[in-house]
């Protein structure tokens, strides 16, 4: 029998992920049993949409590419939209890269700032409108006495905006600090990326002292650009939560306001998702500048 629809319980439900891991007793999808599974766990949601929308990106990008080319030939709207997104990337690395050469920089930074991008208009989405429809889908195909747990379409958890999940936008940020320690240790060597992180700010006889401060200063930084991203998404999420109660828990007239309210944030919202996905490509590229800067500072 399904629990009553409570605020708290409808808050709970939409910031609640779809997990999967290993319990003691084999694999499980039940959300009573994520306690029990430990670091085998997995946020199938979030992953299925991250792949997905990645899939998509490569699929739009490969849809504007034009069979042939000629003078007569004239790009279709899709196509000027992927060349401009491709010159306005290509025009921040450059001011950030200048004469450095590196074929991966450009390449990375369009996906980080486009798969970012569709992940974030996720949010744009009637918060109630994929759930239920996957509830309803797994309820219909999965609910059973096999996944008793599945009882009502209510009990299914499915977030659809994977950078509202800290283990993405941390997994992100994690891969962006490796290429940095790579490229650092690459194109200045083992001795001068240790001598960074040893010799200043105090010089070589604060060497301790040094590493910690330079250590902190070097670990915040993947933290922060994932815990950016996540905080802001999360934020907007929970807005947009907030509106739907305004809309099905109040009276006629609140429900009107929140309607107003709720187009009102996805309009301006439209510039916090666009902003944050520059935000995380545009530091993606100073933080590989700066791995690839050999002068003495």
């Amino acid at each position: 029998m399904a629990k009553e629809l409570t605020t708290q319980s409808y808050i709970d439900h939409h910031l609640t992920n779809l997990t999967c891991g290993k319990t003691p007793e084999g694999w499980s999808c039940n959300p009573y049993d994520v306690e029990q599974m430990g670091f085998w766990a997995f946020h199938v949601d979030s992953l299925f949409w991250s792949v997905f929308l990645g899939a998509l990106f490569i699929l739009i990008f490969k849809m504007a590419m034009p069979r042939s080319v000629s003078a007569d030939t004239t790009p279709s709207g899709l196509q000027n939209f992927v060349e401009m997104s491709i010159e306005f990337v290509e025009d921040n690395v450059q001011s950030l890269f200048g004469s450095v050469k590196n074929k991966l920089i450009a390449p990375l930074a369009l996906t980080v700032f486009v798969w970012i991008l569709l992940m974030n208009l996720m949010d744009l989405i009637p918060v109630d409108f994929i759930p239920v429809l996957a509830g309803h889908l797994a309820f219909f195909f999965v609910g059973g006495p096999e996944h008793a747990w599945i009882n009502s379409p209510e009990s299914f958890y499915f977030k659809v905006v994977p950078t509202t999940d800290p283990n993405i936008t941390l997994g992100m940020a994690l891969a962006v600090f490796v290429l940095t320690i790579y490229y650092s240790i690459r194109v200045k060597g083992l001795k001068a990326f240790v001598a960074e992180l040893t010799l200043h700010p105090f010089g070589k006889y604060l060497i301790p002292v040094n590493f910690i401060l330079e250590m902190v200063n070097f670990i915040a930084k993947p933290i922060s650009l994932g815990l950016r991203l996540f905080g802001n998404l999360y934020a907007g999420e929970m807005i947009f939560i907030l509106i739907a109660l305004m809309l099905f828990f109040s009276s006629i007239p609140i429900g009107t306001l929140g309607f107003g309210l709720h187009l009102v944030w996805a309009l301006f919202h439209i510039l916090i998702v666009a902003l944050q996905a520059f935000i995380f490509m545009a530091l993606t590229i100073a933080y590989l500048a700066m791995a690839h800067e050999t002068e003495e500072h």
